[in-house]
């Protein structure tokens, strides 16, 4: 018989979970401003803006979209939970100056793949063609949905597109670069290794979620990751333009230990993806391996194995 303590205990914990489970599935996903007219549009881009935000590059990272060239698109912007009145202030100038920006919300921090997954299912009443990513502390260059819209016209066999990127820090300055590997065979030949296409980067065609697919909500990081795993699975291709057509902020605690909860789900994402793309090896898994140790090492240790990794991206992505 089980002792009133281990009773209790188990009570405990089945509150826990209980609880928890209540706070995700009733999370409010609300349109707070939205001056759209149009019925249809052609492209859906997703942003997801945090409490912790730069308000200064938010406004920046906005207006590298709302200035693009390429113009057939809602741009729906999503605070996930409560977010600071200077960020409030800044998303609703944006949408009064411009009636393409949809501000939203969640009633609490989900997450970046929840909030991707509503925008997604809001904008799917637009009849969409491509969903297109962008982060509250980057740069779009202004013919970057253009070149990449334009690219998957031309190719309708592709459903994930991503770029390179040019690395800048917190004024702005160029301090490296990202090159991803090109064909679909690379990017998925690499993928047991290594997150093979820069997420802010990513334009997806609409068929993906239209198909059924979405970013796995449970992860709070490296969604992306398991997401580009999943539908290389079922058969969708990938590409890598070599135009570095983002500005990725790099900050000055990037090279920190990413914790234990990011690494241990790096290493997830690398045993799933040998074993989903059938890529079981000695090198794969001792590679998986061997960054798990290196993601907990002291950060110049980190910083001197990213610039080596850029390194080797670099030559193995070039065209």
């Amino acid at each position: 018989m089980p002792t009133n303590k281990s009773a209790q205990l188990r009570r405990f914990y089945f509150l826990c979970y209980f609880f928890t489970l209540v706070k995700f599935l009733i999370n409010q996903f609300s349109i707070l401003q939205n001056n759209n007219k149009k019925q249809h549009v052609e492209s859906i881009i997703a942003m997801a803006v945090y409490q912790a935000d730069n308000a200064k590059w938010l406004r920046e990272a906005i207006e590298s979209m709302t200035e693009q060239s390429y113009t057939d698109f809602l741009f729906v912007i999503v605070a996930d939970g409560p977010v600071p009145q200077k960020i409030t202030r800044v998303l609703e100038d944006v949408a009064s100056k411009d009636d393409r920006v949809i501000i939203a919300s969640n009633s609490h921090n989900v997450g970046l793949a929840s909030s991707m997954n509503s925008v997604a299912e809001f904008g799917m009443q637009f009849n969409p063609s491509f969903f297109i990513r962008m982060d509250a502390d980057d740069i779009s260059e202004e013919n970057r949905l253009l070149r990449q819209i334009t690219y998957l016209k031309k190719h309708s066999n592709i459903s994930v597109l991503g770029s390179a990127l040019t690395e800048i820090n917190e004024s702005g300055v160029k301090v490296g670069a990202r090159v991803m590997p090109a064909s679909h065979r690379q990017i998925v030949r690499i993928l047991p290794r290594r997150c093979s296409l820069n997420h802010p980067t990513v334009v997806i065609r609409y068929n993906v979620f239209n198909d059924g697919h979405r970013y796995d909500s449970d992860l709070l990081n490296t969604q992306d990751y398991f997401f580009w795993i999943t539908l290389a699975s079922k058969g969708y291709i990938f590409r890598n333009l070599k135009d570095r057509l983002l500005k990725f902020r790099r900050v000055n605690n990037f090279y920190k230990r990413r914790g234990l909860s990011k690494s241990l789900n790096e290493f997830r994402a690398r045993l799933y993806a040998i074993r989903k793309l059938k890529q079981l090896s000695p090198y794969n898994f001792f590679y998986a391996c061997g960054v798990l140790a290196l993601r907990l090492m002291p950060g110049k240790v980190v910083k001197l194995a990213y610039k080596l990794d850029r390194h080797l991206l670099e030559r193995f992505g070039k065209h």
